[in-house]
C-alpha cells in the first residue's frame, strides 16, 4: 500500500517544530538569569543608597556641611528616593516601554496595601486625636484662638491623686500614665506629662525623679511608638514582613508588658 499523502510525520516533525520548545526554554532561562542578576544588583544598591541618605541627614543634623532636614523635608526625601528606586527597578526589569504601565501598577498596589493596613487604625486614631488638644480644635471645628479640651491628658491628670505614696505603686502608676498618654501614636507626647509628674511626686515617696521619669518614658515610647498600638512604627515592620499589623500587635503584647513590668520592678527596688 502507498503511504498517505504528506508523509507519516507527527505534529512535531514539521519545520521548526522540534526547535520551538528549546528556544522558548532558552528564552525563559535567559530571562531568569537576567532577573537574578538585577535582583543582586538592587539588593546591594538599595541599602547602600538609603545608607547614603541617612549619612546625609546625619550630616545635616550634627554638622554645617549640608542643610538640616526635618519634618516634611525629611519625609519628602525618603519618599522621593523610594519612588525613584521603584522607577529605576521597573525600567531595568521591564524595559522603558512596558515600565510606563507596570510602574503605575506597582504604585497602585502600594497605595492599596497602605490603605488596607491603615483602615483598621483610622477609627482608633480618630478617637485618640480627639483627646489630644493639639488636634482636637481642628477636628471639632473650633475657631482660631479657642482652646480645645485635652481629654486624654485631663483623664490621666485626674487619676494622679489616686496613686498611693508608695515607691512601688508610684512607679507602676507613672508607667500606666506614660502608657496611656503614649497611645496617640507618637510615643513622645507623654514625656512632658510624665516628667512633670515625676518631678512633683518623686520626692514625696523618696524616689529620684529621674528614675520615675525614665519609667514613664518607657511606658510612653513602648506603648505609642513601639509595639502595643497597631500603628506608628509597627505599621512599617508589619508592611516589610507581610504580617497583619493587628496580629503583630497582639503577639507582641505579652512580652512587651512583661518587660515593662520587670523593668519597673528593678527601678522601684534598686534605684
Amino acid at each position: 500500500m502507498l503511504p498517505p499523502a504528506g508523509g507519516g510525520g507527527g505534529p512535531g516533525d514539521g519545520p521548526g517544530g522540534d526547535s520551538a520548545e528549546p528556544a522558548a526554554a532558552a528564552a525563559d532561562d535567559e530571562q531568569d538569569a537576567r532577573t537574578a542578576r538585577l535582583s543582586r544588583i538592587f539588593a546591594i544598591g538599595v541599602p547602600v543608597i538609603f545608607a547614603v541618605m541617612v549619612v546625609y541627614m546625619a550630616l545635616g543634623k550634627f554638622t554645617t556641611l549640608v542643610p538640616p532636614l526635618a519634618g516634611g523635608s525629611a519625609a519628602g526625601l525618603v519618599g522621593g528616593v523610594a519612588a525613584l528606586l521603584v522607577i529605576v527597578a521597573v525600567v531595568a526589569l521591564d524595559g522603558p516601554t512596558a515600565a510606563l504601565s507596570t510602574c503605575g501598577e506597582h504604585l497602585v498596589d502600594g497605595l492599596v496595601f497602605a490603605f488596607r493596613a491603615m483602615g483598621v487604625v483610622l477609627p482608633i486614631a480618630g478617637f485618640f486625636f480627639l483627646g489630644n488638644a493639639d488636634y482636637a480644635a481642628k477636628i471639632i471645628g473650633l475657631a482660631d484662638g479657642q482652646t480645645a479640651p485635652g481629654l486624654l491628658v485631663d483623664l490621666v491628670t485626674a487619676g494622679e491623686r489616686f496613686i498611693p505614696g508608695n515607691p512601688l505603686v508610684m512607679c507602676f502608676g507613672v508607667l500606666l500614665v506614660g502608657m496611656a498618654t503614649g497611645l496617640e501614636g507618637s510615643g513622645f507626647s507623654g514625656l512632658p506629662l510624665t516628667g512633670s509628674l515625676s518631678g512633683a511626686l518623686g520626692h514625696t515617696v523618696g524616689m529620684d525623679p529621674a528614675t520615675l521619669a525614665a519609667v514613664g518614658q518607657m511606658g510612653s515610647v513602648w506603648a505609642g511608638g513601639g509595639v502595643l498600638v497597631a500603628w506608628s512604627s509597627l505599621l512599617v515592620v508589619a508592611g516589610v514582613t507581610r504580617v497583619p499589623v493587628i496580629d503583630l500587635a497582639r503577639k507582641c503584647f505579652v512580652p512587651v508588658v512583661v518587660g515593662l513590668v520587670v523593668a519597673t520592678l528593678v527601678a522601684a527596688t534598686m534605684f
